[in-house]
């Protein structure tokens, strides 16, 4: 985790010092994103019943999103976007005295809606929040029977980061999301650091 920190303040930092342009955030834009994952579970409801299974796991994600933003007026963007990601390695296994309980997160869709303000000249600071969605698939071990569920799991997702031009038509963005696909009393959160590059039509 303090590697990701050193990364993500050093890719900021050199972000920031790179040359403004004078595009405006708006239109359509394409890009990919990645960085560090962290899924917290604590007894959580799954289609095999409420699960005996606490624990957190790091893990990379990476994906691809497709956006529109909108400057309504000057310096100030709203927008929408709608992302695909997948986590690496990202299962939580949960060992007990009869058996196992593994929840393995398969892909995440995000449809979300984002509010700005131009800071600087080519330099976007903004919040985000709207819909997730994770599919999921939970396997349990008991007694030497295995039996296995997957089910797609609705939240909801905040969060914010800065977007900043780093060439023509190119931007660079650091953002942090939480999501919270919890259902009942268990608890299923999401952390995320994304560090994203953007093409703007």
């Amino acid at each position: 985790m303090k590697s990701l920190q050193i990364i993500t303040s050093a890719i900021a930092l050199a972000a920031m010092a790179m040359p403004a342009y004078a595009q405006e955030f708006t239109g359509p834009s394409v890009g990919v994103q990645g960085g560090w994952n962290k899924t917290d579970v604590r007894n959580p409801q799954s289609e095999l019943g409420p699960l005996a299974l606490e624990g957190s796991k790091d893990a990379f994600v990476g994906g691809a999103f497709i956006a529109y933003d909108y400057e309504v007026v000057p310096n100030v963007v709203i927008g929408a976007q709608a992302d695909f990601s997948i986590g690496a390695n990202d299962e939580i296994e949960y060992l007990t005295s009869v058996g196992s309980v593994t929840l393995d997160p398969k892909r995440s869709i995000d449809l979300t809606a984002r509010a700005g303000y131009v800071i600087l000249p080519g330099t976007l600071l903004y919040a985000r929040g709207g819909y997730t969605n994770a599919r999921v698939r939970t396997t349990m071990t008991v007694g030497g029977t295995t039996s296995s569920g997957s089910e797609d799991r609705d939240g909801w997702t905040v969060g914010g980061g800065v977007e900043r031009y780093v060439w023509k038509n190119v931007s660079a963005r650091v953002e942090y999301r939480y999501a919270d696909l919890s259902d009942g009393d268990g608890k299923f959160d999401r952390h995320q650091v994304l560090l994203g590059i953007g093409y703007r039509f």
